[in-house]
């Protein structure tokens, strides 16, 4: 009688937001104070004073109409150019604000994409485990088939022999997630340069584009010798989703962006495909108000001080008293193996 896939989504509990949940009612009973959360992604760094500057100024000295209406199913063009051109100026790109498609946040960004790349039954889209849960959902709601690879345990880059042996002329596309949740490891410029090459190679090889959809909500949150890096930068076929929700500390606002770069295969059917695909979805004109703020903020950059504190503090106790993890080097995640095989 319904959509049987569906059904067994929505009755398919994920432990995550469990957590959260029995979190929300346990602050309910004994306090707020009192419930350390470390469940759902939720920034505990305020937003940027820019940030409510801007609202209060959007608010306050324009008509409301032109922050409550619609814009064009992209969004603003005087928006989307201040993304290019912010890229442009960081990482010696040549975007332009055509490439850029905004979306109601990185989750709406990835199932756009997946829907726009998943044209059969048998399409396969590979990730490097750990990865966010939802990345297997989202692929199998779009009729993909979703292929995980193991890590190289000791790090967590990238252990290239197990991802070339799960490599098919089906594979359609590969998610990665730098800095990563929930590992907080960021992806290094070798990892990064030996990935270009053999997506290269196999492309080459099954006579099609393995495309690599690079999810970057995490962009700007790395530490120490850590650097900030644009997949787009190494490997021609990559299609970029990126949110606010973590860098601007705005995860209730949902505002992010597809970028899809001229040099991509067959950027202009995608960038068509991308357009219908937000339709069928009902992912149609990001939030007005928020893609304003997002232009006025645009070069504003995260304190990363508090992370940064937590990281080391997290880091340096729980290995002390005999816990396993790589350094995290991104984001504000710990993935952590308890020791007597607890984990």
């Amino acid at each position: 009688m319904f959509n049987q896939k569906m059904v067994e989504m929505g009755t398919t509990s994920s432990v995550i937001r469990e957590i959260f949940d029995f979190g929300v009612k346990r602050k309910a009973i004994v306090g707020p104070d009192k419930v350390y959360d470390f469940s759902i992604g939720n920034p505990n760094v305020p937003a940027p004073q820019e940030v409510q500057d801007a609202i209060t100024d959007i608010v306050k000295n324009l008509n409301p109409v032109e922050y409550h209406s619609y814009t064009p199913s992209a969004g603003a063009k005087s928006t989307r150019d201040a993304i290019a051109q912010n890229l442009n100026r960081r990482f010696g790109t040549d975007y332009d604000g055509d490439d850029v498609y905004l979306t109601c946040g990185a989750a709406a960004s990835l199932n756009i994409t997946l829907k726009s790349l998943i044209a059969n039954e048998d399409d396969e889209v590979v990730t490097v485990a750990p990865y966010f849960p939802e990345y297997r959902f989202f692929v199998q709601a779009h009729g993909g088939i979703f292929v995980p690879v193991e890590p190289n345990l000791s790090n967590f880059q990238i252990d290239f022999d197990k991802l070339e042996a799960k490599l098919t002329p089906k594979t359609k596309a590969m998610i990665i997630n730098t800095p990563n949740n929930p590992s907080g490891v960021v992806y290094s410029h070798e990892t990064l340069t030996q990935l270009a090459e053999l997506l290269s190679r196999k492309s080459d090889e099954y006579g099609h584009p393995i495309y690599l959809i690079s999810d970057e909500p995490y962009r700007e949150l790395v530490y120490g010798d850590a650097k900030e890096m644009l997949s787009a930068t190494y490997y021609k076929n990559t299609i970029i989703n990126y949110s606010w929700s973590k860098s601007l500390s705005l995860p209730g606002e949902r505002i992010g962006y597809i970028l899809i770069p001229k040099s991509v295969v067959g950027a202009k059917d995608l960038t068509a495909a991308v357009f219908g695909s937000a339709r069928a979805l009902g992912f149609v004109c990001a939030p007005s108000l928020f893609q304003k703020v997002i232009e006025r903020c645009i070069d504003v950059e995260p304190d990363l001080t508090t992370y940064q504190t937590n990281r080391n503090l997290i880091y340096e106790n729980l290995t002390k008293f005999g816990y396993k993890m790589a350094k995290p080097d991104g984001a504000f995640y710990a993935f952590v193996e308890a020791p007597n095989g607890n984990s």
